[in-house]
């Protein structure tokens, strides 16, 4: 299974190939390092399992939507929109195509890519009301996870 990140404003895709993905500001701490002053540190975790993706949210300032709703952790669908603070990404799943060439994101080093948005503005960030969202994404409590 393939599982990317494509960036809804162009540029190159981010291909997940960990199990378990960091993403934030920290080009130390992070395989993908989105480099926005609205992007914490050490924003979300992307975890990858039989077929499917998963997030969670790393207390951050600014938060991690999916489809417009802040969420703390939840699966994500293809088609899903991902965004950190301001930097939004489409969510794609599906079987690799033989052949495919990968787009070239050009990291740090082989471990950690970075995303430059310096040019991209600044919004306002706000907790998304989850009562009054009209998003599709579940969360789980603490509860219902350890069932």
């Amino acid at each position: 299974m393939q599982a990317k990140l494509i960036p809804v404003d162009g540029g190159a895709s981010f291909t997940i190939t960990r199990d378990v993905t960091v993403v934030g500001r920290s080009r130390e701490l992070c395989e993908l390092a989105i480099q926005q002053v609205s992007v914490s540190k050490l924003q979300c975790l992307i975890a990858k399992t039989d077929g499917l993706l998963f997030i969670r949210d790393l207390a951050s300032t600014n938060g991690t939507k999916v489809n417009g709703q802040r969420v703390t952790r939840g699966a994500l669908l293809p088609g899903d929109e991902l965004a950190f603070a301001s930097v939004k990404y489409r969510v794609h799943l599906g079987p690799s195509v033989p052949g495919e060439e990968e787009e070239e994101v050009v990291g740090v080093d082989e471990e950690t890519v970075e995303i430059n948005t310096q040019d991209r503005p600044e919004e306002d960030f706000e907790p998304a009301d989850s009562a009054h969202s009209k998003s599709d994404v579940r969360l789980l409590s603490d509860d219902s996870a350890a069932s």
